[in-house]
């Protein structure tokens, strides 16, 4: 994720006095120099991997089982969806309602501070050591686009019957299943002079036989897709996450062509912060979160697919970082959680 970086140290090179960092919430001082950020809240993020198969009939598949001895080959065309895999963990996304401001006073040791693109902070007072975002690789079609009428005999494609092409196939299938073998035992009669030769040999035969025997048993395309599911937590019980579909997908939730996956979750309360001590809290220092701790849990036919307890920032308290932790005398580096807006590491140096 890109990074923004705001440095505002050489601004105050003569300090005198123990440093001073206000902070005050969702809006700017005046002309007061200093830095807008925001931390997170939580969302529940389930990630659906799932294919897309399109399967297409061979042009003898009515001959499938008369000549390859192959059950069971469908005459018609056919398109459904599978769900492969589910993973369920939490996602931060930029809280409107905590924007802070840092002014930077005179005669102030000022901290490095790295947001997000999105203006969560990330780190205070630690180098900036983050990588560009790496590419995510592109999808090779593995898909073979050989048409198997290339691999085909005069004879072949002068029979004046489907019926009579077909067995005619069915016979080049199992010539070329003899030449494999042949070559495994070394018993071609022009047998390749080493092993990468022979390799070549055998990638082309093998070629050659599932283009003609794909003419039997039909053709299936497989497309993945990547479905992302966000969920604002609350308290839920047995509430409809998402629907899928053989037939279509991923539907929506009032789609009932789609089988329902259930989501349950339940706030720990922990920690326990009592209202009345929240509501004294002083905005003074650096803000951060203190999540709270949910038990979630995915269900599909009375089936637990996730059943864990996820840290939530709704369910927590906004605490703070006392200002005279960042003095000339030291430097404090302090790591956030970018999902949760927590404490990951505080250091002195």
């Amino acid at each position: 994720m890109k990074k923004n970086i705001l440095m505002l140290s050489a601004l105050f090179l003569s300090t005198t006095a123990i440093a001073q960092t206000d902070v005050t919430a969702g809006v700017m001082r005046g002309k007061d120099y200093g830095i807008t950020y925001m931390l997170p809240k939580t969302e529940i993020e389930i990630v659906l991997q799932a294919t897309k198969h399109t399967y297409t009939p061979g042009e003898f598949c009515r001959y499938a089982d008369r000549y390859l001895r192959l059950n069971n080959v469908s005459a018609e065309p056919e398109e459904f969806w599978t769900l492969d895999k589910i993973e369920t963990r939490i996602a931060g996304v930029p809280d409107k309602d905590n924007v802070y401001f840092v002014k930077m006073k005179d005669k102030t040791v000022a901290p490095l501070m790295e947001l997000t693109e999105d203006g969560i902070v990330r780190s205070i007072n630690i180098p900036f050591s983050g990588k560009p975002t790496a590419k995510m690789p592109e999808t090779k079609n593995t898909e073979s686009n050989i048409d198997p009428r290339s691999f085909l005999t005069e004879e072949i494609l002068m029979s004046n019957s489907s019926a009579k092409m077909a067995e005619l196939v069915a016979k080049e299938i199992y010539s070329i299943r003899e030449s494999k073998n042949a070559l495994l035992r070394g018993e071609a009669d022009n047998m390749p002079k080493d092993g990468a030769q022979l390799k070549l040999m055998l990638d082309n035969l093998n070629q050659q036989e599932t283009a003609m025997t794909e003419m039997f048993s039909g053709k299936t395309k497989k497309t993945p897709k990547t479905f992302t599911i966000r969920l604002t937590p609350k308290e839920m019980k047995d509430e409809v996450a998402f629907r899928f579909s053989r037939k279509l997908g991923v539907v929506a939730n009032n789609d009932l062509a789609g089988e329902p996956y259930y989501i349950s979750v339940t706030d720990l309360k922990s920690p326990d912060v009592p209202a009345a001590e929240e509501g004294k809290k002083k905005v003074d220092g650096v803000a951060y979160n203190l999540p709270g701790k949910a038990q979630v849990t995915l269900v599909y036919n009375n089936k637990k697919l996730f059943d864990d307890q996820l840290p939530i920032t709704q369910f927590g308290s906004v605490e703070y970082l006392a200002p005279v932790l960042f003095n000339k005398n030291s430097t404090i580096k302090v790591l956030f959680d970018t999902a949760t807006g927590g404490l990951i590491k505080v250091d002195r140096e």
